[in-house]
């Protein structure tokens, strides 16, 4: 009874706390956690350094995340915030892809938020603002992402302090970069930051060899490198991480190594473009069970491709291309029927058939570029119906284009350039394929024509079309059903007319027309295309004269070639401020061309170039002095690192999911060089070439001393000007230089000793000036000739004729002016000696002056009377 009772007690209690607990939470619901009010007040303070740019960011799905920050509201709700879930610090800041745009203050307040384990500020624009000091009090940091971001200089030394992080990413993606970690601050990190599992430091400047310590970084599982300026052997230990899955060294040249021999790994991808890398490929790399993109396209690996990497059946990717591998690589690659990208382009293959290709089903891009064919294309290829890419650039294919090419309805990019296939083709059956971005049919043997296409048709999606050397007599019609071409070559054809409705394509970027038959004059309606960045109408009858819009109808032109015409009248005065002009090549007309005047930007105009490689004014009527303001801002002669020389070059990238297609421009040009004129067929291949040649022109004054801070100098003609003053020694500082003409001048005083210690100096010319003193004898000067000296009365030295003579007195280079005339005095007292006393005596008296005696002779006796003494001299 007692029990009972207990019991239904209980559950009368058990009911009423239930009720109750019910009731308290209905009607007063928990309390959420709150952020620390110093950490709000941090965040929003930050948040006021920036405004919100919709193209600081380059991710489309990225928005403003800080715009919806405000005080009224707890801050561990906002976006892009996590707070701690007992102790409500902020612990993670995600603003990625924010938009945010502005300068990163060095004293944020974002450092007051020491709890801080996770910091992603990559993809925004901070404006090239420096990474401050102050990361280094994140001492909880396990993530940090600053990639994409826009942040310049160099890296602190801080970032080493951060031991906990686990990921590291300051990347960039760009022609130039931006960031600089120096080899101490790596091996600092690399010490102190033990638990590191990704490091991406792509785009970074490093310029140095890789450390060993990386060895010790056993938790690694992505290390990226790109374009790091990387040098020397590269640590092969790192290969054998135990986690590693992830390496990316590509565009690093001059980074050394080979394959090690592999055990079993966790390698997904790796990825060695561009590098120094050599040797064959280990037989162990079949032991690489979870690899999925193998990339080792640039390298200078050779040799056979072991039959063990078809073991490797997850591979996705393989690119081959740009090295020497050798024999028939269908044994290794046949099977891997699961591969969706093959290039295997530009190697010393010798294939007796490809057709095993058309097995690999599952092809979405394929390069076989210079794979020595010699046949059809194989039947077998109409079966890679998931084709985005097909490259066959110089592949000696023959016969005609098929068919059933036609039906391969996913082709973005199709190349048969260079190749032997012949037949009749209409163009136009080209609009069928949907998807077609990229079309190259040129230097081969076929006969195009327009076909039977409508006007009306506006659904091609070609962007860039290559027809060059086709046998076309005019343009074809279907390109004006193409409303999206940007890149259009028609060069090396019997074309005479360009019709009227080709200046209304306005999405035209690059046009070359050149080595036809056009004639007439360039009509006016050519600056209809706004968007035009190269035009090329060189070697052609074209006549009359330039329109005088060409120079300021675009901002975005940057080429203009129209040599080898007939073009007359005055080239046009007026370039537009700001423009994009890189290239502007008019040679070989009947144009008014001789340039005068001061070299100078007029009016308060500021022309720095800060880019410029190459300036070639020479055969003009320039006058005025050097000039040496400009000098100044000519940063791109002031480096030596051929890294950060490369030219930046136009390209075409295509939308069609995973294939990007690059088209260069390539500038030609011909400059003198060491002499001779020189003609630079690929301009961009010769980046390490800084070169000024302002000669024969009428040019005065002094050469200004600050021209030796352009030490990225490899050519210098300053020949055949009216130029006064001496020599600047600080001409020595110019150690690329190969290079110096400063022939036909005024120059006076010495030949400074310092050009003496410029050890590339192959070329050297100061013939024909006021120069005086003894020529600097050491160094490169020995292998130079007389002529390089002749024409300046007051030199000596043993390229010349006239030797100062060494009698225990001072020596050559001690020598002044009046010493030296001295000297030639004695020689022709025992000259006129001898040749009183008897030529045998006189002659043995005077063999120690004999160049010398050679010029007076030949000035005061005679060229034949020379030429019999220098056969006693070779007789004795």
């Amino acid at each position: 009874m007692v029990f009972v009772r207990s019991l239904a007690l209980l559950l009368k209690f058990l009911f009423l706390y239930s009720l109750f607990t019910f009731t308290f939470t209905t009607c007063f619901p928990q309390i959420q956690p709150k952020c620390h009010q110093y950490e709000s007040h941090a965040l929003l303070q930050f948040k006021e350094g920036f405004v919100i740019n919709n193209l600081a960011s380059d991710d489309l799905l990225g928005y403003p995340k800080t715009s919806s920050w405000n005080s009224s509201t707890d801050c561990c709700s906002w976006d892009g915030i996590k707070c701690h879930e007992h102790t409500d610090h902020v612990i993670h800041i995600d603003l990625s892809s924010s938009q945010l745009y502005g300068t990163m203050d060095a004293n944020s307040s974002l450092f007051r938020l020491v709890h801080l384990r996770v910091l992603d500020l990559s993809d925004n624009d901070f404006n090239y603002s420096q990474i401050p000091s102050k990361i280094g009090e994140l001492s909880q940091l396990k993530h940090l992402n600053l990639s994409l971001s826009f942040f310049s200089g160099e890296i602190p030394p801080q970032v080493s302090q951060l031991s906990k992080l686990l990921s590291l990413d300051l990347g960039f993606r760009a022609t130039d970069n931006l960031l600089q970690l120096k080899l101490s601050s790596l091996k600092s990190i690399i010490q102190n930051s033990t638990k590191l599992e990704t490091l991406h430091l792509s785009h970074v400047t490093i310029s140095s060899t890789l450390p060993d310590t990386l060895t010790n970084l056993t938790s690694l599982k992505a290390l990226s490198l790109y374009n790091s300026e990387l040098y020397g052997e590269f640590p092969v230990g790192v290969f054998h991480l135990p986690n590693l899955e992830l390496l990316d060294l590509r565009y690093n040249p001059n980074l050394n190594g080979s394959l090690p021999e592999f055990q079993s790994s966790s390698l997904t991808r790796l990825a060695l473009d561009h590098t120094g890398f050599s040797g064959a490929l280990p037989v162990s790399i079949g032991k690489l069970n979870s690899l999925v993109i193998l990339s080792i396209p640039e390298c200078h690996f050779f040799g056979n491709i072991p039959t063990s990497l078809g073991n490797l059946t997850q591979l996705r990717g393989i690119y081959l291309d740009n090295n020497k591998f050798r024999g028939d690589p269908s044994a290794s690659l046949a099977n891997i029927t699961q591969l969706s990208m093959l290039s295997v382009a530009w190697n010393e293959f010798t294939i007796e058939t490809i057709s095993w290709v058309g097995k690999l089903s599952s092809l979405t891009s394929l390069d076989i570029s210079s794979v020595n064919i010699g046949s059809d294309i194989p039947l077998s290829f109409a079966n890679l119906t998931q084709l985005e890419l097909l490259g066959a650039t110089n592949s000696n294919i023959k016969g005609e284009i098929p068919s059933w090419i036609m039906n391969l309805a996913n082709l973005a990019y199709l190349s048969l350039r260079s190749n032997f296939l012949h037949g009749k083709l209409e163009l136009d059956t080209f609009l069928n394929l949907k998807k077609l971005v990229f079309l190259d049919l040129s230097f081969n043997k076929l006969s195009l024509y327009s076909g039977k296409s409508s006007s009306h048709r506006t659904d091609s999606q070609i962007r860039v079309l290559q027809l060059a050397s086709c046998n076309l007599v005019e343009i074809p019609t279907f390109i004006r059903d193409m409303p999206d071409l940007e890149f259009l070559m028609l060069s090396n054809n019997n074309m005479t007319l360009l019709p009227n409705w080709l200046w209304k394509k306005a999405s035209l970027i690059s046009l070359l027309v050149s080595h036809n038959s056009l004639t007439g004059e360039i009509p006016p309606s050519i600056c209809n295309l706004k968007s035009l960045v190269t035009l090329d109408l060189s070697i052609n009858n074209l006549s009359g004269n330039i329109p005088s819009c060409l120079g300021n109808f675009s901002q975005s032109l940057e080429n203009i070639m129209l040599k080898g015409n007939k073009l007359s009248g005055l080239i046009p005065q007026t370039y537009m401020i700001g423009s994009s002009l890189q290239m502007i090549d008019f040679n070989n007309n009947n144009l008014n061309n001789a340039f005068h005047g001061d070299i100078r930007c007029s009016g308060n105009m500021t022309c720095t170039f800060p880019k410029l490689h190459i300036i070639d004014l020479s055969h003009n009527e320039f006058s005025g002095s050097f000039p040496s303001e400009m000098i100044q801002g000519w940063k791109t002669m002031k480096t030596t690192n051929t890294s950060q020389l490369q030219y930046e070059s136009y390209s075409t990238l295509n939308s069609a999911g995973p294939i990007h297609t690059t088209q260069n421009m390539f500038y030609t040009f011909t400059m003198s060089n060491k002499g001779f004129a020189r003609v630079y067929e690929k301009l961009q291949n010769f980046y390490s070439l800084i070169a000024i040649d302002i000669s024969s022109n009428k040019i005065s004054g002094e050469i200004p001393h600050v021209i030796g801070e352009l030490k990225g100098l490899v050519l210098l003609n300053l020949s055949n000007n009216h130029l006064i003053g001496s020599i600047p020694s600080s001409l020595g500082n110019l150690s690329n230089l190969e290079a110096l003409d400063l022939s036909l001048n005024s120059l006076s005083g010495k030949i400074p000793q310092q050009l003496a210690e410029i050890t590339f100096l192959e070329y050297l010319n100061v013939s024909f000036n006021n120069l005086t003193g003894p020529i600097p004898q050491n160094n490169q000067f020995s292998t130079f000739k007389d002529d390089s000296f002749e024409g300046n009365q007051g030199l000596y030295g043993d390229q010349l004729l006239k030797k100062c003579i060494d009698h225990g007195g001072p020596s050559t280079s001690d020598v002044d002016d009046d010493d030296s005339e001295s000297f030639f005095e004695l020689d022709w007292t025992v000259l006129l000696i001898g040749y009183g006393g008897g030529l045998v005596a006189g002659f043995a008296l005077g063999n120690t002056y004999f160049p010398q005696v050679f010029e007076w002779c030949r000035d005061y006796l005679g060229v034949s009377f020379t030429l019999f003494l220098n056969k006693i001299f070779k007789r004795h």
